[in-house]
């Protein structure tokens, strides 16, 4: 079968195409897939370009999406011919305790989906929404659950709510499309007139320019009469995290998500304490999240926004697309 594979010491330039041995039949347990799409995160971007983040030969990413071609002992979940997506951490099924570590994520501790055909437990897996492509499925398993765990599992958003989305990236982009979808108001930043004009055509109520109004969070509170949002998706880290503090609401949430502007830095503690937010960092969800999420995609009327999709082959050139930051939603690898 066809597969990437990252060769030491990592980097765009060490990703090669390569032959590897068909995946094996599954055992009891297990199931087998023929994977057709993945989507770029920057997790995965991380994992790729960071000298030494991944052992030598490791096969990249952790989403993704096709249809099972056998079935193991013991397995009724699944039957051949389902679509499926995979599961960040395939470990954790359910249930408070959380994994601290990345040794079981595909893509990083252990070999991902940049192939054509694996062979795991069927609990790495879930369906996929009736009706979706491959490529719109594997957008699910890290930007969908992560933006469907910041608004409904932690933030617990209701109708009328409003939420701040920051940015265009695939996380942000399904925050916005989810929140319309549960009756939210949606706040989104922006630097591009261009992708100003495409937040809006996807439902957003209000676009703020940050580059132009570099005190977002004041805008924030100025559209919604001096309140702020209720739920603010944090995508970029401590460089805009004062800023989001600034524009979420008394007593709201925020989702703390990203590190795309560092992993430390100063913290407005006693805004957040007398407004008494609620501060809370995720990574992605568990398998019983997902399960709940696909169900509720297949009732709403959208899908996901494909920024561009690439070839295996050419995994190289959509994580230097990725990496430009030009992209809108979610690029996607189909094979």
């Amino acid at each position: 079968m066809k597969a990437m594979q990252l060769a030491a010491p990592g980097g765009l330039d060490n990703l090669k195409i390569t032959d590897l041995p068909a995946a094996a039949a599954p055992a009891a347990g297990q199931i087998q897939v023929r994977i057709h799409a993945s989507s770029l995160n920057y997790h995965d971007l991380g994992v790729v370009r960071r000298p030494g983040a991944a052992a030598d030969g490791r096969i990249p990413m952790a989403d993704g999406a096709g249809v099972v071609t056998a079935v193991g002992g013991g397995v009724t979940e699944f039957a051949v011919g389902d679509a499926v997506v995979s599961t960040f951490f395939p470990q954790w099924l359910a249930g408070r305790k959380v994994p601290t570590d990345f040794q079981l994520v595909p893509g990083d501790g252990m070999d991902g989906f940049a192939r054509e055909s694996v062979t795991l437990p069927a609990t790495s897996f879930t369906r996929a929404p009736k009706g979706w492509t491959h490529a719109e499925a594997s957008t699910l398993t890290t930007a969908g659950l992560t933006a469907w765990r910041a608004l409904v599992v932690d933030g617990g958003i209701q109708a009328g709510d409003t939420v701040l989305v920051l940015g265009t990236g695939g996380v942000s982009i399904l925050a916005l499309q989810m929140a319309k979808s549960m009756g939210a108001k949606v706040i989104a930043t922006t630097s591009s007139t261009a992708k100003a004009e495409r937040l809006r055509a996807l439902g957003a109520d209000v676009v703020i320019n940050y580059s132009e109004t570099p005190e977002w969070g004041d805008a924030v509170l100025a559209a919604t009469g001096g309140r702020g949002a209720d739920i603010v998706v944090e995508v970029g880290g401590p460089g805009t995290l004062p800023q989001s503090i600034r524009a979420c609401a008394p007593g709201g949430h925020i989702a703390l998500i990203g590190v795309l502007t560092g992993i430390a830095g100063a913290v407005p503690t006693l805004e957040l304490m007398r407004k008494q937010q609620i501060l809370k960092g995720l990574i992605v969800g568990s398998r019983e999240q997902q399960q709940d999420m696909v169900r509720a995609l297949e009732v709403f009327g959208w899908k996901p926004v494909i920024d561009s999709s690439y070839p295996l082959e050419r995994m190289a050139e959509a994580f230097a697309h990725q990496a430009a930051g030009k992209h809108f939603g979610k690029i996607c690898l189909e094979y």
